[in-house]
Formats: C-alpha cells, structure tokens, sequence
C-alpha cells in the first residue's frame, strides 16, 4: 500500500539551474589548452538545455524536464572528464605556468562537487519529482540523517532531501573522499561516489604536486 502524496511545496529547482550555470561560468574561465573547443561551448550547449527543463518543470511536464536534466549533467560531465585528463597531461610537460594550472584545478574541483550534486538530486528517489510524490517504490539510495529521527520529532514524517542536501552530501564525497554521515545504500550510488572521490583524488593530487614544484 502507497503512503499518501505529500502535501508540502514542491521543491524549488532554482538552486539546481544555478549550480550548473556556475559549472558553465567555471568551465568557460578555464584556458584554452585546458578546455574541449573553445570556452563558450560547453555553457552554448548546457545553460539553454537547463532552461528549458526549468521551463518545462514549469509548464508540468517532469518527464521533460527529467530527460533535459540528464542531458545538461551528462554534458558537464563529459567536459569535466575531458578537461581533467588535459590538467593531467600537462602536469609532467611544464608547459603551462603553476598558478594557470593550480587555478585550473579548483574550478575542476569545485565542478566535481556541483555536477555529483546534481547527478545525486536527480537520480536518488526517482527525481524530485518522484520524492515529492513520496511514492513508497522508491527508495531513497542515501540514508539522510533525518530520516531516522524519532517520529514524534518536528517534521520528520514530511522530511524529504532537496538540493542543498546533496550538494553537502557530494562536498563531503569531495573532501573526505566519503560520504561521512550519510550512508549509500545501493550499487548505483555506491559507484557515483567512489567515481567522484576518484576525481577529486586526482584534482588534490594535482595541486600537492604543482605546489610541491611552486615551493
């Protein structure tokens, strides 16, 4: 039997349209040799993608706006990457100067924390707009530490995870290279998280080595 849909507001989507046009701005600030094609493609394909699927959020249309969604982070993710492996390959060749290149790496890094945020709103539970529907089928990939509080506690039982949740969820994947207080559940989180750490194993690599070579 399905537990009721919930009465609370739907959660906002703006902070999920800022996040990846922050990853646009930090992409388009990257330097040439560090970037695949010139610095305004990646925020040409991704910003309108994104609007639109706040458009069509708007509109009532989750559908649409679920598969637009996963276009603009799979499109961030694909620059990420690449860019990434440029960072890489250009630590060994001194080509680049050290600040271009420790400068380069944060953005990457901080890409990583906005895109792994994403990825995790948009999957875990169905969306948001399955989480919303609090539809019992769908489990949540994360055990949020709200969501074992006593019962009897101030909204526990209308608690559900927005964005902000998962952008703390992936800095901490980011930083501590876990997840600290928030346990993943299934296979598919568990993969997500240990590809993010991944990547910002590299990136912290990366600036260990440049500031070894500054010093």
């Amino acid at each position: 039997m399905s537990e009721p849909s919930s009465t609370s507001a739907p959660e906002p989507r703006w902070p999920a349209l800022v996040a990846v046009i922050a990853s646009a701005g930090l992409y388009a600030a990257l330097p040439p040799q560090l970037a695949m094609g010139p610095g305004w493609l990646q925020p040409v394909i991704i910003v309108p993608v994104a609007v639109a699927g706040m458009v069509a959020h708007y509109r009532g249309n989750p559908r649409v706006n679920t598969v637009l969604g996963y276009l603009s982070a799979g499109a961030i993710t694909v620059f990420m990457l690449w860019s990434l492996v440029l960072l890489v390959k250009a630590l060994p060749a001194h080509r680049e100067p050290p600040v271009l290149l420790l400068r380069s790496a944060v953005a990457l890094w901080i890409t990583n924390v906005l895109v792994f945020a994403l990825w995790y709103w948009r999957i875990d539970g169905g969306g948001p707009h399955m989480r919303h529907k609090r539809k019992q089928e769908e489990r949540s990939s994360f055990l949020f530490p709200q969501m074992i509080l006593p019962a009897d506690w101030p909204d526990a039982d209308d608690w559900s995870p927005i964005f902000v949740d998962y952008l703390y969820l992936s800095f901490n994947t980011s930083t501590a290279f876990s997840p600290t207080d928030t346990p993943v559940l299934t296979r598919w989180a568990k993969v997500l998280t240990m590809v993010q750490a991944s990547i910002s194993l590299t990136v912290v690599a990366v600036l260990a080595a440049r500031a070894v070579n500054i010093l």
